[in-house]
């Protein structure tokens, strides 16, 4: 016996849940969607199943995700049609977030094989097009050479440096010597001050996009809360 599928059974069981949300709700397409359906669609991204703290690894929430790229790309035009980075790309939601505001390319880079095959998995959930590259960002790294003058944006949520001191201020340094045009970051709102100098050294400008909350929720054994708010500085960096 034949099965015939109509139209709109074929689509449910071909597209993946965000362009499903798009198409039979009649929402806009993901370059006009509103903040709020933005965000509604980054949590279905899966998370790390066991972080490992000496990678400071804690995810960043969809509520973070959705802000910092619909910013990058609403109001300083940083993602639709260019080529984005990713640094400690983690479980790959700014990545994705890129991708689904109309990137034109997304790589990102990380150190935790585990994570890196999160991250893949969770792109070919949304079934966006991505790499994502293992490697060190912390380290000297002649793959790096390779994407200099290649990628326009770089976005990021960077170790704070709280296990390994400084890491933040290294992921930040690479990122802006290979970004073309900007870099965008979260850092803790305590370190702005030294931040900003070294970007005057650097010789980009810097600016304090927003002022965020940062939620850590109970994820390691010395964690004595069930959630902390960190606060934290979304910069942005330009040539």
């Amino acid at each position: 016996m034949t099965c015939i599928l109509d139209t709109p059974l074929l689509l449910f069981l071909l597209l993946p849940k965000w362009q499903l949300s798009i198409l039979f709700s009649r929402r806009p397409t993901p370059l006009t969607m509103k903040l709020k359906e933005f965000e509604s669609i980054l949590q279905d991204c899966a998370v790390f199943e066991k972080p490992k703290i000496q990678y400071e690894q804690y995810p960043t929430t969809a509520h973070l995700a959705a802000r910092m790229i619909y910013t990058a790309d609403t109001v300083y035009d940083d993602i639709e049609d260019k080529a984005v980075g990713d640094f400690g790309s983690g479980c790959g939601i700014l990545s994705i977030a890129s991708f689904i505001r109309g990137a034109g390319y997304c790589v990102g880079f990380d150190i935790d094989p585990d994570a890196i095959r999160i991250a893949r998995e969770n792109a070919e959930a949304f079934e966006t097009e991505i790499d994502f590259v293992w490697t060190d960002v912390g380290q000297e790294n002649a793959l790096f050479d390779r994407f200099k003058g290649r990628l326009d944006t770089i976005i990021m949520n960077p170790p704070f440096g709280t296990k390994n001191k400084g890491i933040d201020m290294v992921f930040l340094k690479k990122a802006v010597e290979i970004a073309n045009k900007a870099v965008y970051s979260l850092h803790k709102t305590s370190t702005r001050e030294h931040i900003m100098k070294k970007a005057k050294e650097w010789g980009v400008q810097c600016e304090v996009v927003a002022e965020m909350k940062f939620d850590v929720p109970m994820m390691y054994k010395f964690h004595k809360k069930k959630s902390v708010d960190i606060e934290v500085d979304f910069l942005r960096f330009s040539k």
